[in-house]
């Protein structure tokens, strides 16, 4: 038995590889996405350690090609939902009493696995199933998911460390146990490292876990999966299902031993599932812990005294990388009029140079919407904008999905600050910029905060110090990430550590210790080394005569 007290590695950011003309990394990439496609993909279930499939085969079409087949998945049912609880529960004792050190081992194992052998695969996964072009794949799937792994080894290990104060004749310690019971991770589609966050966060601090992703996010899921088992995760540990959400739900929140839910998604849905939680609150062996990070309307607020260039430039990154389909992407800008004519000529040149089509095209900056839905859905506001007098689209505006789900990068300027796509989340390449007087910047501030029930993430850009005092301080609850003189995407593990407030979530902020501070249940342990042997206090004594 170890009986040292073990310093992990410092965690370091990632590095993110270039992919430029003739380097290793982009000849390997392309590689693995040939390899791919030459040989569809039968993926599987992972519970209890085993490859499970089923006869039920659903199609897996790239978003960017939709009539191409990568593969098909195994829908799961009822059944595999049990299967999967009662795996994570076996597992459960053995993997909480494992040595904290050899817990950490597997993860940063995994994150090195990802970084070298798996790095092109994860990377080929993402760019084919989630239509990322590989830059956004490789800050996505490779650097951030290294970086939690990493990070979070780091964080345990500062948890475990925090003691309490002792005094004479008694030791005072603290144990940071796992909590009782399984969590459920219900995962997104636009970040395939949020998607290996939300089972691992918690397994690495002795829980198990049952994982349910987003049915477009299943291909890159599966390579996750292959890294945990290649790192040596035990059986059971965490175990991936591809079943409806009302199936899954109906069961995991009504088990006796339901302890938390990890959640990336829909505000509506996280409202529905708290509400149904606290509804079987009587039939929980403990008190579940609810973290959800969900809806955006994310802004960009520029002063009189910003730089017109560096405000066009965060406005054509922060809302049109990835389609705008990240929950921090900007979606509605205030701009003041001194500076709108420069900014719009700015912004309409970047996006006239955009090229959009195929990922595997590597000179494409656009790529497609992730499905039908989502792109009948965002073509709908952009068809509502060109009939309204309220709004004009002075860039973009077209779509097709005869191919691919493509939409064109689209900006819409309104005279009305309260114009629906000022307001409604559209999760796309949509944004729409109110142009405001110079000289009303503190209503313009007002605006912000008051106009969405979002707090997820925000930008102001100005020169002027007062300007930008004044609207960190207004805006103090419009943003859980706020970036000053930045696009407001982009957060780095270990250096922004990402969430929001309001409808935007618990704040529990992935990428940091408050994060892994939700997964553990404290024991507070007392020794004492020479116990009393009388009952009687002194102040018992009676006075001398």
């Amino acid at each position: 038995m170890a009986n040292a007290i073990f310093e992990v590695p410092v965690a370091i950011n990632e590095p993110v590889l270039s992919y430029a003309a003739g380097s290793p990394e982009r000849a390997a990439v392309k590689a693995a996405i040939a390899e791919f496609k030459a040989n569809p993909t039968d993926v599987p279930m992972f519970i209890n350690g085993e490859h499970i499939t089923t006869n039920n085969k659903i199609a897996i079409n790239p978003p960017h090609d939709h009539k191409f087949v990568l593969g098909h998945y195994s829908k799961g049912d009822s059944s595999h939902v049990h299967q999967a609880i009662d795996a994570a529960l076996k597992a459960k004792a053995d993997w909480e009493a494992m040595g904290w050190q050899d817990r950490a081992a597997i993860f940063l194992k995994a994150a090195d696995l990802l970084a070298g052998p798996y790095r092109a695969r994860m990377n080929a996964a993402t760019m084919l199933g989630q239509s990322k072009n590989v830059f956004q794949a490789e800050i996505d799937c490779v650097a951030e998911l290294c970086d939690f792994f990493r990070f979070n080894v780091q964080y345990m290990t500062q948890i475990y460390a925090e003691q309490p104060e002792s005094v004479a004749g008694v030791w005072n310690r603290l144990e940071h146990r796992a909590l009782e019971g399984f969590i459920f991770a219900i995962t997104p589609f636009n970040f395939t490292s949020i998607a290996g966050n939300l089972p691992c966060a918690p397994a690495m601090l002795g829980n198990v876990c049952v994982w349910k992703p987003a049915e477009t996010q299943i291909f890159s899921a599966m390579v996750i999966m292959e890294v945990l088992e290649a790192a040596g995760l035990p059986d059971g540990v965490v175990n991936l299902i591809y079943t409806d959400g009302p199936v899954s739900g109906d069961i995991i929140f009504n088990h006796r031993d339901f302890a938390g839910l990890h959640f990336t998604g829909s505000t509506q849905v996280f409202q529905t599932l708290w509400s149904t939680i606290g509804n079987n609150i009587g039939k929980y062996r403990t008190y579940p812990r609810i973290v959800g990070e969900t809806g955006g309307k994310d802004f960009v607020i520029a002063h009189n005294s910003a730089d017109a260039k560096e405000v066009a430039t965060a406005l054509a990154r922060g809302a049109f990388e990835y389609q705008g389909q990240k929950c921090s992407a900007a979606s509605r800008a205030y701009i003041p009029n001194n500076l709108w004519p420069d900014v719009k000529k700015y912004l309409q040149e970047d996006l006239a140079s955009m090229s959009m089509g195929n990922p595997e095209d590597f000179t494409n900056f656009i790529n497609a919407v992730i499905d039908e839905r989502a792109f009948d859905k965002i073509s709908g506001y952009i068809a509502q904008a060109k009939k309204s007098d309220k709004a004009q689209i002075i860039a973009g505006g077209n779509y097709d999905k005869s191919v691919g789900y493509f939409i064109e990068p689209t900006v819409i300027e309104t005279e009305d600050p309260h114009f629906l796509t000022m307001e409604e989340e559209i999760f796309g390449p949509v944004l729409t910029i109110y142009v405001y007087d110079e000289n009303k910047y503190e209503e313009a501030l007002e605006l912000v905060d008051s106009t969405s029930p979002y707090a997820l993430t925000g930008a102001v850009f100005a020169r002027k110090r007062e300007a930008l005092n004044q609207a960190v301080a207004k805006l103090r609850h419009a943003a859980g990430n706020f970036y000053i003189n930045d696009k407001p995407t982009g957060a780095v593990v270990g250096q922004q550590p990402f969430g929001g407030g309001r409808a935007s979530g618990t704040n529990d902020k992935a990428g940091s210790i408050l994060n892994l501070l939700r997964w553990i249940s404290p024991r507070t342990i007392k020794e004492n080394f020479v116990p009393p042997t009388d009952y009687r206090y002194p102040f018992l004594q009676p006075d001398a005569e």
